[in-house]
C-alpha cells in the first residue's frame, strides 16, 4: 500500500457508488454528497453495488490519484448505511482493502499470548 501522509483522514462513503465514475464524477461526490473538499489531501474510498470493487480518490500536491481494488473472491465490509461518511484509521482501511471485517478485528489466542 501508498503510505499516506501523516494526519491525512481517510473517509468512506456510505452506500453504493456507480463505479463508471471516474475523477470527476466522485470528486462531485465528495463534494456535494460528503460535504468535503476533494483537493484536500483527504482520501475517499467508494464501494460499488456488488461489493467486490472500490475505488479510491486522493489528491496530493502534484496530483489527483484514482485507485481500484476489485477482490476475486468476497465483498469488501461496508457499514450499513446508505448515505453519509464514516472515518477510517490507517490500519482499518489495511485491512478493509484486504478483504477483513474493520469494523471488529479480534487477535488470535496465539497472538495475545505473546
Amino acid at each position: 500500500m501508498i503510505g499516506l501522509p501523516v494526519g491525512t483522514r481517510i473517509w468512506i462513503a456510505a452506500g453504493a457508488t456507480d463505479m463508471r465514475c471516474g475523477f470527476q464524477g466522485l470528486a462531485a461526490k465528495v463534494q456535494t454528497t460528503l460535504q468535503e473538499n476533494p483537493l484536500g489531501g483527504n482520501v475517499f474510498v467508494f464501494r460499488g453495488r456488488r461489493g467486490d470493487l472500490v475505488k479510491i480518490l486522493w489528491a496530493t500536491d502534484d496530483g489527483l490519484w484514482l485507485l481500484a481494488r476489485r477482490l476475486e473472491r468476497g465483498r469488501f465490509v461496508w457499514p450499513q448505511a446508505d448515505s453519509g461518511k464514516i472515518f477510517l484509521s490507517t490500519a482499518q482501511l489495511s485491512m478493509l482493502l484486504e478483504g477483513i471485517d474493520w469494523r471488529q478485528p479480534r487477535r488470535t489466542a496465539a497472538l495475545s499470548m505473546l
